[in-house]
């Protein structure tokens, strides 16, 4: 069982930045893959970034890509999400997943385990 608390969110300009950090439970924490997710209300829950449970593979949905970073840190049980040149149609509800597999999964479908979300909002 692992428990997932995301932070780092809040208002931002558009051009500005974020770091979102998902802070995990557990001593296996570096044996999962790691995702990030976003949501507004109304739709479905969007592929963002995911990092394997190494660190060694990353996968963006290319709207995100040159901009955000994911990473991770196995000695804090926690990943990241650097934002940078934040834009407006990032506004959404961000969530972290996890699951214990040994590829990266790219679908909410495959994660196990969900943060209870963070809110990033990005004025124009």
């Amino acid at each position: 069982q692992v428990q997932l608390v995301e932070s780092g969110g809040g208002l931002v300009q558009a051009g500005g930045s974020l770091r979102l950090s998902c802070a995990a439970s557990g001593r296996t924490f570096s044996s999962y893959a790691m995702g990030w997710f976003r949501q507004a209300p109304g739709k479905e829950r969007e592929f963002v970034a995911a990092i394997s449970w190494s660190g060694g593979n990353t996968f963006y949905v290319d709207s995100v890509k040159g901009r955000f970073t994911i990473s991770r840190d196995n000695a804090k049980n926690t990943v990241y999400l650097q934002m940078n040149s934040l834009k407006p149609e990032d506004t959404d509800v961000y969530y972290c997943a996890a699951n214990a597999v040994r590829y990266v999964p790219l679908r909410a479908s495959e994660y196990a385990y969900w943060g209870q979300g963070t809110q990033v909002t990005v004025s124009s």
